[in-house]
């Protein structure tokens, strides 16, 4: 049973570390997209693209939060899986919010080099999806890291059709029609991660509870153990009255 146990320890080490080596680089390749991006973004005019490099500037966030909680405890994690859905509710809300004002205020963005930032931003989650795919059904964190990479995936391959669209009609709704559509994919994942982060919060919350009551209950229970394995025990002295002749006998 020891070497058993020692046997799990060791794995789960391994797996953290293998972990820890992948978010890590996941962390430096989404980092450098979300400058890349969000440059290529304000000089083109595309909404679709600031967008898409909000996005990367979560995930990176994502990341680093995942690798702070990696070697901790049940219920850090699940926090820190909570934290993720807030942070993708959030890039949700703001891409609705900019793709409502594109509606009202935006122009056409360059199809061109939108098309071109797209595809390089496509080519750059392809590779995250597939380091991350081995790892999704571990836990919660990382199979909610794994459903960012896959939107993301999603989300590129979109804004590079948008891009198509918008060279072919001239127009800004392609745009609009897209950030409207990221907003509802991250609302609809948020929502997805932050519920699932909920129960597991709630498990092991019900679990430190449990664990708790047994800590009150040991001492008690340990107390009974010794007091039925050596009970105590009284001493009876017995007087007797010396029969004559007996005395002296005793005595020496």
């Amino acid at each position: 049973m020891k070497s058993c146990c020692e046997s799990k320890s060791g794995e789960l080490a391994e797996l953290r570390a293998s972990q820890g080596k992948v978010l890590k680089i996941l962390l430096a390749l989404n980092a450098s997209m979300f400058f890349i991006e969000f440059t290529a973004a304000w000089w083109l005019g595309s909404t679709a693209l600031l967008g898409d490099s909000l996005d990367m500037f979560g995930d990176a966030s994502v990341y680093a939060l995942t690798l702070y909680v990696l070697h901790r405890s049940v219920r850090e994690r699940s926090l820190s899986a909570l934290v993720k859905g807030i942070v993708m509710l959030a890039l949700g809300v703001i891409v609705l919010g900019e793709a409502g004002y594109q509606a009202l205020h935006g122009v056409a963005p360059a199809a061109h080099g939108m098309s071109a930032f797209a595809l390089l931003a496509l080519a750059v989650n392809l590779v995250c999806f597939g380091l991350l795919w081995r790892f999704k059904s571990d836990d919660l964190n990382m199979r909610s890291t794994w459903l960012c990479s896959r939107n993301d995936i999603i989300a590129n391959a979109s804004v590079f059709g948008a891009a198509l669209l918008v060279g072919w009609t001239g127009s800004r709704w392609p745009d609009v029609l897209l950030g409207a559509a990221i907003a509802a994919l991250f609302l609809q994942s948020a929502w997805q991660v932050i519920r699932d982060a909920r129960v597991e919060l709630g498990e092991a919350k019900q679990a430190e509870s449990v664990q708790a009551a047994h800590e009150q209950d040991a001492p008690a229970s340990s107390c009974a153990t010794r007091s039925g394995c050596a009970p105590s025990t009284t001493a009876v002295v017995v007087e007797q009255t010396p029969a004559s002749g007996g005395s002296s006998k005793c005595c020496r």
